[in-house]
Formats: structure tokens, sequence, C-alpha cells
């Protein structure tokens, strides 16, 4: 995986006092908001541009992203010479689209949600020979992803207590399982956060089924897919796997949290996972039995987000406290 590094960069590891202070053990923030495209997709997405480019095959690559795959594909592609098309759904934020026409990337805006989005990039792959990069379900994509173990790995003293994640199709947490077995770490509790109303794979490890959401409803839209990808399904299924829900509202307090305490502003889609420390569910998941009381350490994993600004947040602000 080593030309990959030509993408992602290794990111800081940083300790948070009050994060820390909180629930009385170590939490480690895994810092992926400095990621170059703002996100950890990078990492996958690069990856499997970086693939695409070998290959030598393609005529170009096509992503339907309501924002960070996007933006990642865009900016992989560019430093590839691929070219490449972005279809959005039309809940995207004005700001994603011109940064994505900033990167050279052909931009088009299909449907209300992402699945809209995606039948028309597979529309096009299939009549204009383009390569599709898929924001989650690929095995390239988690393999990719499967490197912020390795980094974790490289530098915490021992085994984390647990990870937590936020998941929107699952293709994070697919790369964090599949990292955590080939480390040697597959046992590591690992606490699944979404919002309320873009909850797919909480609904279906629930109902032990894949289900569909009838529509996203959070502003969260960053975890918008109604339907968690198969195999982040499978991987749910193992017993050191919790999932969880917060509402949008515990979400937005966790990312005003977050840019008091630690100076990064993030989009609401991370704030479900430090939501997880801010509004109590690691607390109350110590209490239940459900994860150990004192933990080991905690590690964060701090997803970013290209998508957010002061506007947004106003937005967000304005919208979620109506």
């Amino acid at each position: 995986m080593s030309k990959q590094n030509e993408f992602h960069v290794v990111t800081p590891l940083l300790e948070s006092t009050g994060m820390s202070k909180r629930i009385g053990t170590t939490v480690y923030l895994k810092m992926e908001s400095s990621q170059p495209t703002g996100s950890f997709k990078i990492r996958g997405i690069g990856y499997m541009c970086q693939n695409v480019a070998n290959s030598n095959k393609s005529k170009g690559v096509i992503c339907s992203s309501g924002g960070n795959a996007g933006m990642a594909t865009a900016y992989a592609a560019r430093k590839l010479n691929l070219p490449a098309t972005i279809v959005l759904p039309s809940s995207t934020p004005q700001l994603v689209a011109q940064k994505l026409k900033d990167q050279g990337a052909t931009v088009k805006v299909v449907g209300k949600v992402w699945d809209d989005a995606n039948a028309e990039a597979l529309r096009l792959a299939e009549s204009e020979g383009l390569t599709v990069i898929h924001p989650f379900n690929h095995p390239l994509v988690w393999k990719g992803h499967s490197s912020i173990v390795h980094e974790l790995k490289a530098s915490l003293p021992s085994k984390p207590g647990a990870i937590v994640v936020s998941v929107g199709g699952g293709g994070l947490f697919c790369g964090i399982i599949e990292g955590l077995d080939e480390v040697g770490w597959g046992d590591a509790p690992v606490l699944c956060m979404e919002t309320v109303g873009a909850d797919c794979l909480n609904v279906a490890w629930k109902a032990r089924d894949l289900v569909t959401l009838p529509d996203i409803t959070s502003e969260a839209t960053c975890l918008g897919a109604k339907t968690a990808c198969q195999q982040a399904f499978e991987y749910s299924k193992r017993p050191n796997v919790i999932s969880e829900v917060v509402t949008d509202l515990q979400a937005l307090e966790a990312v005003e949290l977050f840019l008091d305490e630690e100076r990064v502003l993030v989009e609401l889609a991370c704030g479900a996972s430090l939501a997880a420390v801010y509004s109590g569910v690691i607390q109350r998941l110590q209490e239940e039995g459900r994860l150990p009381k004192p933990l080991d350490s905690l590690v964060m994993i701090v997803c970013g987000g290209g998508s957010v600004n002061l506007a947004q947040l106003q937005h967000l602000q304005a919208v979620i406290r109506k």
C-alpha cells in the first residue's frame, strides 16, 4: 500500500484532556480531519483510484457522493490525471459542489438523496465507460481505510479499550474491523454511532436483517445511506460490535463542544461519534455492563468533514434548534 501515501497523510493521534476527564480514562483522538481533503475518505478512495490508474483500462472515474467521498475522488483523480465525474444529490451544500469543481471534476446534480445520485452514476458509468468509485461499498475502499488501524498500532502503547466510529454506509467501519483483525486486535470493542433518521446500520442491527430506510430525515446528510453495505451488516453481528444512535441535537452539541475544547470544526456526521462521550453513551454502556469499567483507553475516530464551515454550522444550529 506504499503508493497510497501519495494521497493520505499519517494523521495526528492526540490525547483529549476534556474527554478523558469526562469518562475517567485516556481518550485519544485520531484526527482524520487533518487529511488533505478534510476527511478519512481519501484513504480508501485514494487507494481505489490508484488501482484504477494502475490498470490503464479506464476512461475515468465516477462517484456519487454527498460530499467527502466525492471530494476524495476528485482530489485523487486530479493527482492521477484521471477525468472525474461526481454525481450529487440536491441535498448537497453548494460549497461542496464548488470545491469539487475547483478540483477539476465534472459535477452533476441528480435526485434528492444519495441513492438517486448513485443510480445515475451507475447509468453514466455504463454508457460512458467510466469506473465507479463507490463511496463505501468496495473491498479496495475498506483496505485503504484499514490503514488507520495500522497507524494506531504503531502509536498506541497497547490495544485500546474501545474504538468509536461514525457509520453512514459502513465503509469506514469495515476498514476498521479489517485493520483490527490484521494487527491482532480483532476482539477490541467497536462502537458504531449514527444519528436518528440516518441510522441504517442500527435498524439492521436490531432487526438482524438488512433494512432500507424509507427516507433520510437527519441533517447529517453525510451519514445518509438508506441501506448499509452487506459487509458492514455482517461485521456488526460480531459480539464486540455495539450500535448506538444519538439525535441531531446531540450530534450538534458534540460538534460545538469539540470546537470549544479541541479548536477543530467537524461536520454533524462526525459529531455522532463525538456524542458517544459528550452525551454519556459510553458511560451508559459501562453501567449496563456492555463496555468494561474502567476502560483501558478510548480511541475516537475523528472522521472530519470537508463540507462544514461557519455558515454551515450556523445553518445547522438554526434548523436543528428551531
